[in-house]
């Protein structure tokens, strides 16, 4: 069980420095728009992330567990959208943009994959 918490407080620990590091990459963005939109979706998708990630890993049953690791997998899968949003508008030069385009994905099968496996144990109960 040890590990499992050690590879839970890892992941905590990535979707943190994930919604740090998107906040600084917005910082890089226009102040006109479309980039003020854009710079609100993705930070907030991006911190959610991790919010949402800290409320499952304190989830009161499996069925609140399943809910809330779904809404991460969500979440992440959204930030990977304004990411490629901020790609193919090129709306920075930020060399970092890359790196976090492939973290939210990895972030997004993670979580994907975790919110799958929660639905299966559900059903298996």
């Amino acid at each position: 069980m040890a590990a499992v918490s050690e590879q839970a407080d890892r992941l905590q620990e990535r979707t943190f420095r994930f919604a740090l590091d998107v906040i600084e990459l917005t910082k890089t963005l226009p102040a006109t728009e479309p980039s003020p939109t854009i710079r609100r979706q993705l930070t907030k998708a991006a911190t959610s992330v991790g919010a949402n990630y800290r409320a499952a890993r304190r989830a009161r049953s499996h069925a609140e567990f399943t809910a809330k690791i779904g809404v991460v997998a969500e979440e992440a899968d959204e930030s990977v959208y304004w990411l490629d949003v901020v790609a193919g508008a090129q709306l920075t030069t930020s060399p970092e943009l890359p790196r976090l385009q492939q973290e939210s994905r990895e972030l997004t099968a993670i979580f994907s994959r975790a919110a799958g496996t929660a639905r299966l144990n559900a059903k298996n109960r």
